[in-house]
């Protein structure tokens, strides 16, 4: 028995050593950051900046040098030499559905069926997800958790990467409803000896009336009478009101435009345009119709042969350029644990057009906008939320987004993670061994 009890506690002891940081408690003291250069988010800069928070909304902000305000009674950060930045917002992830990829039961990424939008993100959030605290020594510090799979995956959620439970993480709740547009063209099934070219897809027609008809039926079910309750189709309903947001998945040109003209067709207001890999050619158009983009992972390759090798970096000005609103996405291979790296993907649109603080707004001012929480969230101004991180240098740069204190609606947020922790460890050890 007592072998039991020794092998019990160590379990306990081995799980709370990698147990995620507790939750910060809600701000107490007026705060203080003297001297950092404020990056505003919106493209304004203020090079020797005071900003002040209380209650976990900023009070002021503005030119130390101008400003006449007494921190006395603040507790004051000395942020000189220093940046400060607005949180960075991860659109389209998947960050606390899945755990372990390998894992079955530690994925909540989708359900079963193939249209599914009443299925909600939200409730499948794991807020202690260890992949979920290591956004935050980067700066990153929320995030739309939204499902896959299916035609419609489901209905998404806005969150903070700081809390409890889910019920704490909630920012925005069923913010919108994200759908997988048909493939213009389609490869055979090359395990099944069927040709694997790339050819048109013969029965694109046929998906895309089905998804007009359950838009159809849906439109139906909420202007009429009702008799029984239909969950999907009720989920639908804020698509045609206009309080929720549809987002579309599809790369190719001609299904940009199909989905774009579907969904005005039927009345929906709200649509952006996720993945876009040739949404460049259509710019004019995506101006021209309110759809703005989250556009698709920088950091990956051209999808077609006679593609200019650098498409990818540069889409996200193409499309700036334009007028376009574009947020950055992680999505792809390892998405979750990729989208720590969300500022440097910014930083890659610097290296091919960007001014900074254009590419600083792509994964600030613009995903607030979209997704609807730019009243408190991605710009540093007077009443928003105090959601914000101070980094040693550009934090859109790896080298130098060395981050010393963050704050999400003012409340100080530890930096520790278990990877930092497995750091520290092994540089002890081999600093020792020096």
């Amino acid at each position: 028995m007592k072998n039991y009890i020794y092998i019990i506690a160590f379990l306990l002891v081995s799980s709370i050593g990698y147990a995620q940081q507790t939750p910060a408690s809600k701000q107490s003291k007026d705060i203080a950051i003297v001297g950092a250069t404020a990056h505003i988010g919106n493209g304004e800069v203020i090079e020797n900046s005071l900003i002040t928070f209380s209650n976990g909304k900023i009070t002021n902000i503005g030119d130390a040098t101008v400003m006449k305000l007494s921190t006395v009674n603040m507790e004051v950060i000395d942020a000189s030499g220093k940046h400060v930045y607005p949180g960075f917002i991860v659109s389209n992830g998947t960050l606390g559905l899945v755990e372990v990829d390998a894992v079955k039961a530690s994925s909540d990424l989708s359900e079963m069926g193939t249209f599914n939008p009443h299925i909600r993100s939200l409730i499948a959030y794991n807020a202690e997800s260890k992949i979920v605290e290591s956004m935050r020594p980067n700066g990153v510090l929320l995030g739309q958790v939204v499902p896959r799979g299916g035609r419609i995956t489901g209905t998404s959620s806005i969150v903070q990467y700081d809390a409890w439970n889910w019920e704490d993480a909630v920012i925005k709740v069923d913010d919108g409803i994200h759908i997988n547009w048909p493939n213009s063209f389609s490869r055979g099934r090359w395990w099944l000896g069927e040709d694997a070219a790339l050819k048109p897809n013969k029965d694109y027609n046929k998906q895309v009336k089905e998804l007009e008809m359950y838009f159809n039926e849906s439109k139906s079910y909420n202007a009429g009478p009702k008799d029984e309750r239909h969950l999907p189709f009720e989920s639908m309903a804020g698509l045609f009101n206009g309080s929720k947001h549809l987002y579309v998945n599809v790369n190719d040109q001609k299904g940009i435009t199909d989905a774009v003209n579907f969904t005005k067709s039927q009345g929906v207001s709200n649509i952006t345009i996720v993945g876009g890999y040739e949404a460049g050619e259509i710019a004019d158009f995506l101006k021209q119709n309110n759809v703005s983009v989250f556009l698709r992972r920088v950091h990956t390759r051209p999808n077609n042969e006679d593609d200019d090798y650098d498409l990818p970096y540069k889409l996200a000005k193409k499309l700036v350029d334009a007028g376009v609103l574009v947020s950055l996405e992680p999505s792809g291979q390892m998405e979750r644990m990729n989208s720590r790296n969300l500022p440097f993907y910014a930083g890659t649109a610097v290296a091919h057009g960007l001014t900074k603080e254009q590419a600083l707004q792509l994964i600030t001012q613009n995903p607030a906008k979209i997704m609807g929480i730019d009243n408190m969230y991605g710009t540093l101004e007077h009443g928003k939320s105090a959601t914000l991180f101070i980094s040693k240098g550009d934090a859109l740069d790896m080298r130098t987004n060395i981050v010393t204190h963050a704050f999400i609606d003012g409340r100080q947020l530890s930096l520790e993670t278990h990877q930092t922790k497995l750091w520290k460890r092994y540089s002890e050890k081999y600093n020792q061994q020096d």
